[in-house]
């Protein structure tokens, strides 16, 4: 054999034992090319951090995605991926800002006082509204159906169901063809060299550690994490339009307590201008009756307004494409029949099974485990398994016909410096993190059932003791000092101090009423659970 020939087999051989590379009939090189694979990496949600997430994108971490040791094609410079020694590449970025963010509950204020009110004289059906006036189910229906908001944020849900399929694939094979040793002109007995080789190699890696799977598992969590996410927006839009829904039916109360009002006022300038004639009352008594009347028609006019502002804020949270709020009325109570609220004890127990925000915090600590075994798995990076099933040997300047020959071989990193060891140690303090914030939200949860339950409680008592004795006492009162006032022998004063006696109690009675249909909506809120009407 020419020994020019024999040094460069020996040379070829030396060079494949290094890369653990078999050959059957002749030494080849075994490139690798880089190929963007696809990642699963988890963006920015609408609805904000997800619990149990480490906040390290360690899901990422793909040896084929990362750089190679050695860029030149020749023989002396072996193109690995760069993550053989860097299996966990850490990535620690903030937690993405949220668009819409998390719905934040709409402020429950004082209702205006528009003037004097008095207790209308109406029937049940015509208190609750029209047949076909919009109920608070029917209202929960549509805000669940159309609200834009929540039409937003569900679309989280499918782009999570995306994130699972992103997390399952398999990196994809490499296929590179690449030819050797091309002499500048030709080789020969001054000059050897050669053959010149061509080669066709197929890597393909494989996931000894089964990361794919780990990623799978993650994601599925995240999806389920994501999931109560979404149902707790839910509720938290279903408490905003309790609060939209109370301060119509409130604001509608008004009007008609405002109406009732100016009627009677009208009537009291009616006596009272009787009595001028009779020279029982002077014209300063009429001109102040007067007063008193064009103070109850300016505050019937500012209740209507007001009863048209809230229902417009209705229209939009419920997506209605309208443009007169007088268009839709709203069918229902301030205080509807209801079944006396559960005890504290069972109402906990609700807020416990059913709160969505809980409900993610304690799937937050499987996604964590979760975590944790996809940081384990990813100490180790892909092996790559290489098979070339062509290699030709150029021969003809020696004159001899070309050599065609296969070859196998694999590349195994060895993961003596890094092992992933900062992110599995960050994984496993996720999880004790993530129990943590657990206990606080328990905690939390109990506060808010707690003083829900206190303020029906309270709120159901005030009511009670209105109606029973407060307003029927001040509704006496008024009517026997109207009786004495119209038969003269009572000042206009005297009337009207128990006139504003009277109107103070109807209003009280009306903020009560008020408050006590928030109390009873805010426990269906706090337990996440329709128990009070």
């Amino acid at each position: 054999m020419n020994p020019s020939i024999f040094r460069r087999v020996a040379t070829r051989r030396r060079l494949s034992c290094l890369t653990l590379l078999w050959c059957v009939s002749a030494a080849a090189q075994s490139p690798t090319t880089p190929e963007a694979v696809i990642t699963y990496s988890p963006g920015a949600s609408l609805l904000g951090r997800a619990p149990g997430d480490s906040q390290v994108n360690s899901l990422d971490t793909n040896p084929a995605q990362q750089g190679f040791v050695g860029a030149s094609p020749g023989q002396g410079a072996p193109r690995v991926p760069t993550t053989i020694t860097q299996p966990g590449t850490i990535r620690i970025s903030a937690p993405p800002s949220s668009a819409l963010g998390k719905p934040e509950a709409m402020p429950i204020t004082d209702l205006p006082v528009y003037g004097p009110l008095s207790l209308p004289t109406l029937s049940q059906d015509e208190t609750e509204g029209p047949i076909n006036g919009l109920s608070l189910d029917s209202a929960i229906e549509q805000l669940v159906a159309t609200n834009v908001e929540l039409r937003a944020r569900a679309l989280e849900l499918p782009q999570a169901d995306a994130d699972i399929l992103t997390a399952g694939l398999r990196s994809n094979p490499f296929l590179y063809f690449d030819t050797q040793l091309i002499p500048y002109g030709k080789f020969n007995d001054k000059k050897p060299g050669g053959q010149t080789q061509y080669d066709l190699n197929v890597t393909v890696p494989l996931d000894l550690s089964r990361k794919r799977q780990a990623r799978v598992r993650v994601a599925v969590q995240a999806r389920r994490v994501m999931e109560a996410q979404y149902q707790d927006s839910v509720r938290l839009m279903i408490n905003d339009l309790y609060t939209l829904f109370v301060d119509a039916l409130a604001a509608r109360e008004t009007v008609r307590y405002a109406q009732a009002s100016a009627e009677s006022f009208e009537r009291v300038v009616t006596v009272t201008e009787e009595l001028f004639k009779k020279g029982d009352r002077t014209l300063a008594d009429v001109n102040r009756v007067k007063i008193q009347r064009s103070a109850a028609q300016v505050g019937l006019e500012d209740s209507e307004i007001a009863l048209r502002k809230v229902k417009q804020e209705l229209a939009t949270i419920l997506n209605l494409n309208i443009d007169d709020p007088d268009e839709f009325e709203i069918r229902g109570l301030l205080r509807p029949a209801s079944p006396p609220a559960p005890d504290y004890n069972t109402l906990l127990g609700l807020a416990y099974n059913s709160r969505p925000d809980l409900q993610s915090f304690r799937i937050g600590i499987e996604r964590a485990n979760e975590d944790v075994y996809l940081a384990r798995a990813n100490r180790f990076s892909d092996v790559y398994l290489l098979y070339q099933p062509y290699t030709m040997q150029n021969n003809s300047p020696q004159g001899l016909p070309p050599a065609h020959s296969w070859a196998l071989g694999v590349t195994v990193p060895l993961p003596v410096f890094n092992r992933n060891q900062g992110n599995i140690a960050r994984a496993r303090l996720n999880v004790d993190q993530s129990r943590l914030e657990v206990q606080a939200i328990e905690r939390r949860v109990k506060s808010e059932v707690f003083t829900a339950s206190e303020e029906f409680k309270i709120s159901l008592r005030t009511v009670e003791r209105l109606e029973s004795d407060i307003v029927p006492a001040a509704a006496q009162v008024r009517e026997n000092t109207l009786k004495l006032f119209s038969s003269g022998e009572l000042e206009l004063r005297q009337f009207l101090d128990a006139q504003r006696e009277y109107n103070d109690a109807v209003r009280q009675y009306r903020d009560s009423l008020a408050r006590l249909r928030r109390a009873s909506l805010r426990v269906n809120t706090v337990v996440s659970a329709r128990i009070m009407p």
